[in-house]
């Protein structure tokens, strides 16, 4: 017979907290808590070996954690006997198991989950600042849903750098002089790196077993897989590179793949670190003296404004969003996305990179790999599915607007004012990529030109009758308009032979 009252606990593997808003709705007297690997969750993007390794491997260590902190943990592993493969299998078995009439979770982070899961009662996933119906509240009240305003809400509703009602140092946002290209001998810690345990080496065992194709290096493995150590890496950031941070958040260097980068959304997004907590610890150096102001608010505005507004885009507009393509963008994506293999340095520096520590910044993730897809006019599906596979922190509710809306301009607009396209001029000027590129960052056109400057120019021309009404592109169409027919048409020659000998994907898993 079922057992009255008693309930049973879903904890996803994104959501590996102790707060977690389930598990303080729940009873450890009574109540039991399913964790399970399946390959339905596994396999539905062609994940990094790495970012198997870190989620099972978190997994694993935050069951342990639960049963010292007196929960009882149903654990159902990949390779077990009897194993559905599904999440909603799992949750009938264990619901038989136990003899329990009823389960529970807190929200999934993913559509496409909630779906799936809709006979388990979701409660609200509180680890966010903004719920749901706060953020539908806060865009039915505007025209246009730009971030900068709502994070602004953010800022007043957390007290983070404020000044009373007014923002610290008199500006809200320090964005302008975080622009600062890197010098090779610019001082840059690296990323604190933890030893795999001998939880992590089975799960590394295990993902070489049923995911051997799969895309990326899982050697060296270094990844934080314990709350604990996630704080220790917190920690070596703040001390070592936050100082450093701001001015140079944009910059890219060859051989550099870190620079003053945190490298902790893999954690947050997780559920290893609290992401307001971690605002809090940077508002506290900010605070003492010991970061500048633009560095502090950099880091802040990315978490509990940039991370918080694409929350709020996804569940706002989801489903109909993920097939959003008003460009009409429909060209494959290229084999080199997962082989690294270009002579384009730009592109074979950033996913090199991606492929070897599944990790690239904001920048080289929207100004290399993202603004090619755009100026190239690559499916913003396929794209979309790579950023989801190849990164440690990606999860579709974060990925998918970033690609979609932020690289793509897929959504007509909706989430960015213009579309985040350059030539090859701004690679060079934030990064050395171009000094040892086969390709000239000064030449528009031609076959030693830098594929970026025609493939730019032939995107402004193609959507020139869509930007020129755009106040923010007007003037560069208008650039465009004073070209002579000859050097158009040599723009549009070179965008057409670089583009017709792009191999399509061929890798598969």
């Amino acid at each position: 017979m079922p057992k009255a009252d008693q309930q049973l606990i879903l904890v996803l593997g994104d959501q590996l907290s102790l707060s977690l808003s389930s598990l303080s709705h729940g009873d450890k007297s009574r109540d039991v808590v399913l964790m399970a690997e399946v390959l339905a969750e596994a396999t539905y993007a062609r994940h990094h070996k790495k970012k198997f390794v870190l989620v099972f491997s978190a997994m694993r260590h935050f069951a342990e954690k639960l049963q010292r902190q007196g929960w009882r943990v149903d654990y159902v592993k990949l390779e077990d006997d009897g194993n559905t493969q599904s999440l909603t299998g799992e949750v009938q078995r264990a619901l038989q198991r136990h003899q329990i009439s009823k389960a529970k979770m807190t929200e999934p982070g993913e559509w496409r989950l909630q779906q799936e899961l809709s006979d388990v009662e979701q409660i609200e996933d509180t680890r966010f600042i903004c719920s749901h119906g706060a953020f539908r509240n806060w865009a039915s009240a505007r025209k246009e849903l730009r971030m900068e305003y709502f994070y602004r809400d953010m800022r007043r509703q957390t007290g983070l750098l404020m000044q009373g009602d007014k923002p610290e140092g008199g500006k809200w946002n320090f964005d302008s002089e975080n622009r600062k290209p890197a010098k090779a001998d610019f001082f840059m810690p690296e990323p604190q790196r933890f030893q795999p345990d001998q939880i992590t080496r089975d799960c590394i065992d295990l993902t070489l077993r049923i995911a051997p194709n799969n895309f990326g290096d899982i050697e060296p493995f270094w990844f934080a897989v314990k709350s604990e150590d996630a704080e220790k890496a917190l920690e070596s950031f703040v001390q070592h590179a936050l100082p450093h941070f701001g001015e140079t958040q944009d910059a890219m260097l060859t051989g550099q793949k870190f620079l003053n980068h945190a490298v902790l959304s893999p954690y947050i997004n997780l559920g290893l670190l609290d992401p307001l907590n971690v605002c809090r610890r940077v508002e506290t150096e900010y605070r003492k003296g010991r970061v500048p102001l633009e560095a502090a608010e950099g880091f802040i505005r990315q978490i509990i404004g940039w991370r918080e507004y694409i929350r709020g885009i996804y569940w706002l507009k989801m489903p109909d969003y993920a097939k959003s393509n008003s460009l009409n963008a429909t060209r494959p994506l290229p084999d080199f996305y997962w082989t690294g293999e270009t002579q384009m340095n730009c592109m074979k520096q950033a996913i090199q990179q991606t492929k070897q520590e599944a990790y690239a910044h904001h920048i080289q993730r929207l100004m290399v790999t993202g603004n090619f897809a755009l100026i190239a006019g690559l499916d913003p599906v396929a794209v979309h599915e790579w950023y989801l596979a190849v990164y440690a922190d990606a999860y579709e509710w974060v990925e998918l607007p970033n690609t979609i809306g932020m690289s793509l301009h897929a959504d007509g607009g909706l989430l960015g004012s213009k579309p985040y396209a350059s030539s090859g001029n701004y690679i060079n000027k934030m990064s050395d990529y171009c000094g040892s590129c086969r390709f000239d960052v000064k030449q528009r056109t031609g076959p030693d030109a830098c594929p970026f400057n025609a493939l730019y120019w032939n995107f402004i021309a193609q959507h020139k009758p869509r930007f020129a009404k755009n106040p923010r592109m007007a003037n560069i169409c208008r650039v465009y308009d004073k070209f002579d027919d000859a050097e158009q048409m040599r723009i549009q020659k070179s965008a057409e032979n670089f583009l017709t000998n792009l191999e399509p994907m061929q890798w598969d898993a």
